[in-house]
C-alpha cells in the first residue's frame, strides 16, 4: 500500500474534483477516507503522491481512470429492506395498483450494490406476481452496479428482510459460499441496473409512480438538491411517491409536494 501522505491542498483538489464530477460535497476532514480509498490507485500506476494521481486524472491519460476514482469515492453501505415504513407504503400502492389493474414502475435512484432495488422487487414479486411491474435502479459508481446486477450477498445484509422473502427469493451459499445468499435469477431478471449521474441530464428512463431517493441528498449542496430533486420529479407521475431517508427532508428543497408522512411525499 502507498506511503504517500494526502496533504491539505490535494485534499481540496480531491473535494473540487468529486463535486465537479458527481456534484457530491466532500465534508472536510476526511482526508483518511480519500487516502485510504485511493492508496492503492497509485501503487497501481506506481505514483508517490496524490497530486501525481490527480495530475493522472486531470490529464485524461486514462480516460477511465476517472470513474474508478468516483467509485471508490462514492461507494456506500446499504441493506435490505432498509426503513420498513417505505416498503409497507409500497405493498399498499402495489394492493392498489393490482385491484385497478395497472402497471407499477419503481426507480431506486441512488441504488448502490442493489438491495434497495431488489427490496423493491420483492414487495412488488409478492403483490403483483406476473402483472406488469418494473424496477429501475441506478447509481453512479458501475463498480456497485456491476455487483448489484450479480445478485450476490453477504447473509448479515438480509436481517431486517422478512423470513419467507429470505426462503422465497434468496438461495443461502453452500460449502465455500456459506454466509452469503444469492438472490433467485427470476427476480433478478425483473430488476434493471443503469449506470447514471443525477446531476446530469437524465435519459429518457420514462415516468415512475414511485422513486426512492434515499441517504444520498446529504452528499449533495443545496443548490444541488434543488436540481436533482427538480430532475426526477420530472419522471414522477401525478399522484406517485417520492421517498427520502428518514433524516431527510424535502424543506428548502421543493415546496410542489405534499406531505404525507415524515420522509413520504406525494405529486399532486
Amino acid at each position: 500500500m502507498s506511503a504517500a501522505t494526502i496533504t491539505d491542498r490535494e485534499f481540496m483538489q480531491f473535494q473540487r474534483l468529486i463535486y465537479d464530477a458527481a456534484g457530491i460535497t466532500m465534508a472536510d476532514g476526511k482526508q483518511a477516507l480519500v487516502s485510504g480509498r485511493l492508496a492503492r490507485r497509485l501503487d497501481h500506476y506506481q505514483l508517490d503522491s496524490y497530486g501525481a494521481y490527480l495530475r493522472l486524472l486531470e490529464s485524461r491519460a486514462q480516460p477511465a481512470e476517472l470513474q474508478v476514482a468516483v467509485d471508490l469515492l462514492t461507494t456506500n453501505e446499504t441493506y435490505f429492506f432498509r426503513e420498513p415504513k417505505h416498503f409497507a407504503l409500497l405493498r399498499e400502492l402495489a394492493l392498489e395498483a393490482a385491484r385497478r389493474h395497472r402497471a407499477l414502475r419503481a426507480w431506486s435512484a441512488a441504488s448502490s450494490s442493489g438491495e434497495e432495488a431488489y427490496s423493491i422487487a420483492m414487495v412488488l414479486a409478492d403483490v403483483l406476481g406476473d402483472a406488469p411491474w418494473d424496477v429501475l435502479g441506478t447509481d453512479i459508481s458501475t463498480r456497485v452496479l456491476q455487483r448489484a446486477r450479480s445478485g450476490h450477498y453477504p447473509l448479515e445484509r438480509a436481517t431486517r428482510m422478512p423470513p419467507h422473502y429470505l426462503k422465497r427469493f434468496c438461495l443461502k451459499g453452500q460449502g465455500s459460499e456459506e454466509g452469503t445468499m444469492l438472490i433467485d435469477r427470476a427476480l433478478r431478471q425483473r430488476v434493471q441496473f443503469q449506470h447514471l449521474n443525477l446531476n446530469a441530464p437524465l435519459p429518457g428512463l420514462g415516468s415512475f409512480d414511485v422513486i426512492f431517493l434515499r441517504n444520498v441528498m446529504i452528499y449533495f449542496s443545496l443548490e444541488t438538491r434543488r436540481q436533482v430533486v427538480a430532475r426526477l420529479l420530472a419522471q414522477l407521475r401525478p399522484g406517485g411517491h417520492f421517498l427520502v431517508g428518514h433524516s431527510e427532508t424535502l424543506n428548502d428543497i421543493n415546496d410542489t409536494l405534499a406531505l404525507v408522512a415524515p420522509s413520504i411525499y406525494r405529486k399532486p
